[in-house]
């Protein structure tokens, strides 16, 4: 009896812990499963961080070859040696040797010959700008989702307002339209009476915007300002084109103390210059990791052209200058610092030029490229970032119908396939064939920036015209400091590659290079250069001024006989 009585006990308290279990297992389980669809509703009503990278994409004006510190210089380049060494160093990276050229061709992934920018810079006062029918990186980024803002310089024209930085893939633009201007009151003279101001926000003059600061300081302040304003969330694409190290030499006082030693006043001003840079290159660094988008970032530093060595720069051991077809004026400085990067702390030889940025980073912004874009470009993420072989084989440096000025240039020196006389220059591999003039082509050592002028140099390196020549061949990989003329040794060689220039040229179009339009004058556009053609205007796009390659073939015993040819 006491053991039945003890039996049921046990049998309720069983249950009961039984039902106690049950219980307390629903209500876990239905915690759970709030906690979960809690938990799972406030990460949906937040923003997942982007798969896309952070572009942040920084161009500087006329930085030699030699003015970082990891190229040897006697400049002090912190910031940038330190996101190189971290990063990914491009050592076989080419440009344009001019500035509307590079970015042209940075901003739509094509050769000049293919957009008609063959021939110089785009001028102030020329109705002329980056052909409107080539798609921009910004604008195939923002239709990949990106935000895009451009901080800088344009450079690539601005006679109508469908040529300006927001009617070509920017949302936002603050920065100059011209190729240079004095860093503190942004105003610029292209010749006597023709001066205006040149700071702009947006499609207006930024008379408010203005307060007499230092361009580089003024940018780095602006592009802070956007990167603190922008979700991190949302990918963005920042284009930084810095005015500096462009002429005139301006600096504030504070950068130059450190450059006493330095005894040629154009150098230590240079130098200075390019210390404010890096400066200005710390504090976007910076910012980026404070505002969250370090960690997700791909960030591009890169030379528009070779350096001017009379205005402070230097390119050594290099052959040329800015402005010229040798290696001083197309191999740049340029490096690539992300953390997205598989392989750190390398230095790649790959062949890599200025149109491959567009292709790369479209691709590493999960945008789209058409199939009718023609690129020149490749993308070449893999070769930088996992130190693969570059898919780039050759690079057509330029051909420019216009500038071509060798009196001993002829068809028979280019064994009836090329004249020589045009200015011409092509990678092919090891080899690098250059015809016509090349442009200044001495070599400049570093001590050659004494108190002396630059005029009055010692070092004897001065190449003489007199030698008649029209045409050179440089095995570039053994020789990069093109030294050794192989043409005459070589001409096999030559000949395919004169070949190769010859198919390059059949799909060159029409050479843009308008005369100046008077109604450019900013006194006729309140003291500001900025748009002057109208809706009335538009029609006369088709009569710019254009160059015919074949009417080159006239040329004879280096008299040219070409004429304007005038579209219709």
């Amino acid at each position: 009896m006491v053991l039945g009585a003890m039996h049921g006990r046990m049998g309720r308290s069983t249950f009961l812990l039984t039902l106690l279990t049950t219980f307390s297992g629903f209500v876990n389980s239905t915690y759970g499963t709030w906690k979960s669809s809690f938990h799972s509703n406030r990460v949906n009503n937040m923003e997942k961080p982007p798969s896309q990278p952070h572009i942040i994409f920084i161009m500087v004006d006329d930085q030699g070859f030699r003015d970082v510190g990891y190229h040897g210089s006697e400049i002090k380049t912190p910031t940038l040696d330190r996101l190189a060494a971290a990063g990914v160093k491009l050592e076989n990276y080419y440009v344009q040797p001019l500035c509307s050229p590079s970015r042209s061709q940075l901003m739509t992934g094509r050769y000049q010959i293919h957009t008609g920018l063959q021939h110089s810079i785009i001028r102030p006062t020329q109705p002329n700008c980056l052909p409107l029918e080539n798609i921009t990186l910004p604008q195939k980024l923002k239709n990949a989702g990106y935000s895009t803002h451009m901080v800088g310089k344009w450079h690539l024209g601005f006679y109508k307002r469908g040529c300006m930085p927001t009617q070509r893939g920017f949302d936002t633009f603050f920065g100059s339209l011209l190729g240079s201007g004095d860093y503190y009151s942004h105003y610029k003279c292209d010749s006597p009476g023709m001066c205006g101001y040149d700071l702009h926000e947006g499609e207006e003059a930024a008379w408010e915007q203005d307060h007499g600061i230092y361009s580089t300081i003024m940018y780095t302040q602006k592009a802070v300002n956007i990167l603190a304003s922008h979700n991190s969330n949302r990918p963005i694409f920042l284009y930084l084109a810095y005015q500096a190290v462009h002429s005139p030499l301006q600096v504030p006082a504070r950068y130059l103390e450190r450059y006493k030693s330095i005894p040629n006043l154009h150098r230590r001003k240079y130098a200075a210059m390019v210390s404010c840079l890096d400066e200005a290159v710390r504090n976007i660094t910076l910012a980026l990791k404070q505002y969250g988008y370090y960690d997700n970032m791909v960030m591009v530093y890169s030379s528009d052209n070779g350096g001017q060595p009379m205005a402070g720069g230097s390119n050594w051991p290099l052959r040329g200058s800015k402005g010229s077809y040798w290696e001083g004026g197309i191999r740049a400085v340029g490096f690539v610092h992300s953390p997205l990067l598989v392989k750190k702390g390398t230095r790649s030889r790959a062949l890599i030029h200025i149109t491959d940025w567009y292709p790369t980073l479209v691709m590493l912004g999960e945008g789209t490229l058409d199939e009718n874009q023609s690129l020149d470009g490749y993308d070449v993420w893999e070769a930088i970032s996992e130190g693969r072989p570059s898919p780039r084989l050759d690079i057509l440096h330029n051909i420019d119908p216009i500038y071509a000025k060798a009196k001993n240039g002829s068809w028979k020196a280019g064994y009836g396939i090329w004249n020589t006389a045009i200015q011409a220059a092509l990678r092919v591999g090891d080899w690098k064939l250059l015809t016509g003039v090349p442009g200044y082509s001495d070599w400049i050592p570093p001590q050659t920036f004494s108190t002396l002028l630059l005029a009055n140099r010692w070092h004897n390196e001065r190449v003489s015209w007199d030698r008649g020549k029209s045409i050179w061949l440089f095995n570039i990989t053994a020789d990069p400091y093109e030294r050794v003329d192989l043409s005459r040794r070589y001409p096999h060689v030559v000949k395919k590659m004169l070949f190769r220039l010859l198919r390059y040229n059949k799909t060159a179009v029409p050479c843009r290079y308008p005369p100046k339009d008077y109604r450019s004058n900013p006194q006729y556009n309140g003291g500001v250069w900025g748009p002057w053609y109208t809706d009335d205007d538009e029609d006369e796009d088709d009569n710019l001024l254009s160059y015919d390659l074949e009417q080159m073939k006239s040329w004879k015993k280096g008299k040219r006989r070409g004429k304007f040819k005038r579209k219709t």
